[in-house]
C-alpha cells in the first residue's frame, strides 16, 4: 500500500511508474483488488496534498500501513458521479458539521473504517464554491447497505451509505471550507491512473484466457486458432493492449 507516498507516513517513496505496474498486476488477479487498492491512492492523495500534519498522522499513516480501511463517498442516487450535482449537505453548527444525505455504489463501503465524503456546505454559492470534503468515521449514524448482484468486481464491497445527522468535528474538514472542487480535481489524477492500470491488467488476463482456449478448442478437426476469424481477433487484441 502507498507505493508513491512518502516514507514518513508509511509509504515507499516510489513514483507513478511503480504504482501503475503494481495496479496492472493486481488487475490480472481480478477487478476487485485494484478497485480496493485504488481507494488508498485516491483518499491518500486528498490527505497528503490537503491534509494537516495531524490529519495525516490520524488517517493517512494507518491507511498506508493497512490498519484502517478507507472509501471515497462521491456517487449519489440522483446525480451519479456528477460531483457538482451532490445533494448531501453539511450544516455548520458550532465546532461540528451536521451531515445528511446518501451515497450509492461506494466501493469498499462494506469494510471501510472511514469515508472521504463530499457534501454541500454553502447551497447559495456557485457549484465550484459550494462543496467541502470531510473525513467521516463509521459510527451509529452512518448506515451501510451492501449492494448485491453487480455485474463485476463483486469483491469490492460496494454499498449504499446513509448519513443521518452525523456530527462531524470541524477538524475533519479536509482543505478549506467550500474548497471541495480543488480537492476533487486533484483526486481525479490517482482515480484515473489507477483505474486505467487495473483495467489493463484485467484485459491482459482476459486475453491470455482467450488465447489459451483457442489453442485447446477444436472445430472441424482443427484448433480454432487456425481460423482467421479467431486468430486475427487475438492478434489485434494483443496489438491494442501493447
Amino acid at each position: 500500500l502507498g507505493l508513491r507516498f512518502p516514507e514518513e507516513y508509511g509509504g515507499r517513496g516510489l513514483g507513478w511508474s511503480e504504482e501503475v505496474v503494481a495496479m496492472s498486476e493486481l488487475g490480472v488477479l481480478g477487478g476487485s483488488l485494484p478497485c480496493l487498492y485504488s481507494l488508498v491512492s485516491i483518499v491518500g492523495e486528498a490527505l497528503h496534498v490537503f491534509g494537516t500534519p495531524e490529519q495525516k498522522d490520524r488517517w493517512l499513516r494507518p491507511a498506508l500501513e493497512g490498519k484502517l480501511t478507507v472509501a471515497e463517498a462521491l456517487t449519489e442516487p440522483r446525480g451519479g458521479s456528477d460531483f457538482f450535482g451532490a445533494t448531501t449537505t453539511a450544516r455548520r453548527d458550532g465546532d461540528v458539521y451536521v451531515l445528511n444525505g446518501q451515497k450509492r455504489f461506494i466501493v469498499g463501503a462494506e469494510g471501510a473504517d472511514y469515508f472521504l465524503v463530499y457534501a454541500r456546505t454553502n447551497p447559495d454559492a456557485s457549484s465550484r464554491e459550494s462543496l467541502s470534503a470531510f473525513i467521516v468515521e463509521k459510527g451509529p449514524e452512518v448506515e451501510v447497505q451492501h449492494v448485491y448482484g453487480l455485474l463485476g468486481t463483486r469483491g469490492g464491497g460496494a454499498g449504499r451509505v446513509y448519513f443521518r445527522d452525523v456530527c462531524v468535528p470541524r477538524e475533519n474538514l479536509i482543505g478549506r471550507e467550500h474548497g471541495g472542487a480543488e480537492l476533487f480535481y486533484q483526486m481525479m489524477i490517482p482515480e484515473r491512473m489507477t483505474s486505467a492500470a487495473g483495467a489493463l491488467g484485467a484485459a491482459r488476463a482476459a486475453l491470455e484466457i482467450a488465447a489459451r482456449y483457442s489453442n485447446q478448442r477444436k472445430a472441424f478437426g482443427q484448433k480454432i486458432r487456425a481460423f482467421e476469424g479467431v486468430s486475427f481477433k487475438v492478434a489485434e487484441s494483443i496489438t491494442l493492449l501493447d
